[in-house]
């Protein structure tokens, strides 16, 4: 009993409450613990080592994953726990392709590229292709930020290459939470051929936010291979 620690000696240590550390320890996020005779929990070494990389993956991944991820460590469930690890890779995957796919869009708008209407997309199609839903689609078009044509037969929404690209535009700034009014001149000026300053900072902006994201994630991923190996799992 050594290395025992008060619970709120263990607390501050991490810049959380009391209450907080109990909840992570009901809850998996650290490995079980003993209680006294009368009744108290024991803390130990191993839970501020348990927190220690529960914060990592925290930085790297979000608080739902970490605790998934511990909790599945803590009760031998590896195959769970890098699951959980190797989808929050994946996001990023994607994410770093999307932003790569904006910027061939944001090209792609500026070289005013448009096929045909008979080589659109329906709006479901391209709700789709966007990642959105059709519903978003409809608010953008209401707004003015995207402009699809009408099937003449039908009248139905056609969606060409040209505007995809420009929804492709929209979803990149609604995700850095850009209002639609500031989003609207944005497009304004793209339309009317000016400059892409203002899309290409955005996109520069979000690079870098991968980037951090991804260095967090490798430092998580070092502290759990750490933290695998002192509990014998590797």
């Amino acid at each position: 009993m050594g290395d025992r620690l008060k619970a709120a000696d263990l607390a501050r240590s991490a810049g959380i409450s009391v209450q907080q550390l109990r909840t992570y320890a009901d809850t998996g996020l650290l490995p079980p613990v003993g209680r006294t005779t009368a009744g108290y929990r024991v803390f130990t070494r191993a839970h501020a080592d348990a927190l220690a990389v529960a914060r990592e993956l925290a930085a790297g991944h979000g608080w739902a994953t970490a605790r998934t991820v511990m909790a599945a460590v803590h009760t031998g469930d590896l195959e769970t726990a890098l699951a959980a690890l190797d989808a929050g890779h994946a996001r990023l995957d994607r994410e770093r392709a999307e932003l790569a796919a904006v910027r061939e869009a944001l090209g792609a708008v500026l070289k005013g590229r448009a096929p045909s209407a008979r080589h659109g997309l329906r709006i479901g199609e391209a709700a789709r292709t966007v990642g959105v839903k059709p519903p978003v689609l409809r608010l953008w078009e209401a707004h003015g930020l995207v402009r699809p044509l009408r099937e003449p037969s039908t009248g139905y929404r056609l969606y060409d290459r040209s505007e995809l690209h420009i929804a492709q535009v929209v979803a990149l700034l609604r995700k850095g939470r850009h209002p639609l009014a500031a989003i609207g001149a944005v497009l304004r000026e793209l339309r009317a051929g000016g400059g892409p300053d203002r899309v290409l900072a955005e996109l520069d902006a979000r690079a870098r936010d991968l980037h951090r994201s991804s260095l967090r994630r490798l430092g998580a991923s070092a502290a759990l291979h750490g933290y695998l190996g002192r509990l014998g799992h590797r």
